[in-house]
């Protein structure tokens, strides 16, 4: 594989999520299965991972190699009340993750096959390199589409 190839998976995936959540009703936004994430909560975690992720390929193309990653608590800022999940409206949501998935395609397509072994240190993964990332971020939002179709399928 080329980086060609990982940028369109990359682009695929932030697609089909796209696609999914572009036809959900108000209705549809507030459905769990027992126990789960609205799509809602979904996309409000989404937005902020991809933020999250934007930072980090960049701190990973950018700064010294071992340089630290810094994870967070996704499920403290999913119960979060100033942050919203449950209630806020989520086109501010998906406007910061197309934003930050287009900006951060704009960055892949401009790696070399040398630059997936840049690394950094994760503060809950250990090493973490720019072809983790890329594994990482083309698979999130296909796994979190997945738990948007068993929500409203529930």
């Amino acid at each position: 594989m080329d980086i060609s190839d990982y940028a369109r998976e990359y682009e695929a995936s932030t697609q089909y999520f796209s696609d999914l959540i572009s036809g959900l009703s108000a209705k549809d936004l507030s459905t769990s299965e027992p126990g789960g994430w609205t799509p809602r909560q979904v996309i409000h975690h989404l937005a902020d991972s991809e933020a999250q992720s934007y930072a980090r390929l960049r701190r990973l193309v950018a700064e010294p190699i071992g340089s630290e990653i810094q994870g967070y608590d996704e499920n403290a800022w999913a119960e979060n009340s100033t942050l919203g999940y449950m209630e806020l409206p989520v086109e501010n949501s998906i406007a910061v993750y197309v934003s930050v998935r287009t900006a951060s395609l704009d960055i892949m397509r401009r790696l070399k096959l040398a630059d997936l072994e840049r690394y950094g240190m994760h503060s809950e993964r250990g090493k973490f390199t720019i072809a983790d990332w890329i594994r990482a971020y083309s698979k999130h939002p296909r796994d979190h589409a997945g738990q948007i179709e068993k929500a409203l399928n529930a």
